[in-house]
């Protein structure tokens, strides 16, 4: 009878931790993509391709399914067999393992920004700004989880190519973002404007 495996979960919950680990490699994609589509769009220095409107939509978009596939991730972790996770556990960012604890701000940051955008009219811009700034804290912490993750289930040799080629982009643009414009002139990066 052990050899039975239900649709919820299994004896080893395979399926289920294979949704989890896809889930969360597209959402680790999808994270790379929004900053860096978000640091084109609010510098528009990918003018050239379109207007800034069809921009922050894409931005909103690649955010939204960040946030989803990273609650898919976390929430199919609720209905392992073992029970290792409760709901608690998954949202109070308090875990004795700081791979967990530091997945849990960096999602709880995410969600933040997304609700504090969703009421960008009814608040202050440099309240929204600053909440949507906190971003940048949110990356590192996320990408350090998805670093810690792979090494803990021994699959960053597999990985490391792909989360390297969505991690670079997103690092030197937002990188790029704090240069002082002047700079970015005198290297030849951006083109001065009359």
């Amino acid at each position: 009878m052990n050899d039975v495996i239900l649709a919820v979960g299994g004896a080893s919950d395979g399926g289920l931790r294979g949704v989890a680990a896809v889930s969360a490699r597209v959402s680790y994609a999808m994270l790379c993509l929004t900053i860096s589509w978000g640091v084109l769009t609010k510098t528009n220095w990918a003018r050239r391709l379109g207007e800034r409107k069809s921009f922050r939509s894409m931005h909103l978009v690649l955010a939204t399914l960040t946030i989803a596939f990273g609650i898919v991730h976390a929430m199919g972790f609720l209905f392992l067999n073992e029970g290792a996770f409760s709901f608690a556990d998954i949202a109070v960012p308090i875990n004795p393992m700081f791979r967990y604890t530091i997945a849990i701000v960096g999602l709880e940051l995410m969600i933040a920004i997304a609700i504090t955008a969703s009421m960008y009219r009814w608040t202050s811009y440099r309240r929204w700004q600053w909440v949507h700034r906190s971003a940048y804290v949110a990356f590192p912490l996320l990408v350090a989880h998805s670093v810690l993750g792979a090494m803990a289930n021994t699959h960053l040799s597999v990985l490391w190519l792909a989360g390297l080629t969505f991690f670079v982009p997103a690092v030197t643009l937002s990188v790029l973002r704090f240069v002082p414009t002047r700079m970015l002139v005198q290297i030849g990066l951006v083109e001065e404007q009359a």
